[in-house]
């Protein structure tokens, strides 16, 4: 009797474990190792090149400035007369190309580049020469094409705050240019007709100087669209003149941007 009693609790031990085991695997967590998020992207670091192109909107090629009888353009003969010369500041055309290296990737950004751009603009002046009671004795229209290239050296710094896509910026640079007028032609604007035509220019090279502020707007890590502003100033520290002969420009155009990283 006792060995069945034996033998009926170990069948009831053994049923009891079989009950109770899976029930403890069951109640058992299993922790699996999560990959943490990947880190945000990086917008407008590293290396990059460019593409631009916009309007030379304005140069300062001075006010109007006349002339009396006794100045250096007007003979004795012509007493009481003046000629009044206004030069033209007509609308030009720019393009180039830029490459330049990002440091860092905080919010502010320290960039080198290298700006190399056309440059091209309408040059001359009107001549208008009047009598001692105001009449229009004559009119002449000298017109000129100026062809410029700028080589330009620009420290900028850039901002890139929130995420990134929107990065205003601002420098200055200095470099060289060199200009070349592809000729003059004198027209009478009364009859239309070329007295004058020379068909050639002169060329020069000098300093030159620029202020840079625009904004980046990126459509992926690597790509962006800008605007820019210049003020592009050439000097004229190879002509010996009495006064400034410096150009100073006001550039606006928009280009693309392209990060190699």
């Amino acid at each position: 009797m006792k060995g069945l009693n034996m033998k009926k609790l170990l069948l009831s031990t053994v049923a009891l474990t079989a009950l109770v085991a899976p029930s403890l695997r069951a109640g058992t967590e299993t922790y699996k190792q999560v990959a943490p998020p990947p880190p945000p992207p990086l917008y407008g670091v590293g290396f990059y090149g460019a593409i631009d192109m916009g309007a030379n909107v304005f140069q300062n090629r001075g006010d109007d400035k006349t002339f009396s009888a006794n100045g250096p353009l007007v003979s004795a003969e012509d007493f009481g007369d003046t000629l009044t010369v206004s030069p033209k500041n007509d609308v030009g055309f720019y393009g180039g190309v830029k490459l330049g290296y990002v440091f860092g990737t905080g919010v502010v950004r320290p960039t080198i580049e290298g700006d190399f751009f056309y440059n091209g603009f309408r040059g001359g002046a009107d001549f208008t020469l009047r009598d001692i009671d105001n009449v229009v004795l004559a009119q002449r229209d000298a017109t000129t094409w100026i062809n410029t290239g700028a080589f330009m050296a620009n420290f900028i710094l850039r901002f890139a705050p929130g995420n990134q896509r929107f990065q205003p910026y601002a420098g200055a640079g200095v470099g060289i240019y060199y200009a070349e007028s592809a000729g003059t032609e004198v027209v009478n604007p009364v009859t239309g007709t070329v007295p004058i035509n020379t068909g050639g220019g002169q060329s020069h090279a000098d300093l030159a100087w620029q202020v840079v502020a625009g904004s980046d707007y990126f459509f992926t890590p690597n790509i962006s669209a800008f605007i820019e502003y210049h003020y592009l100033d050439y000097t004229s520290t190879q002509i010996d003149t009495n006064e400034s002969r410096d150009l100073g420009q006001h550039l606006v155009g928009a280009g693309v941007r392209f990060f190699f990283h």
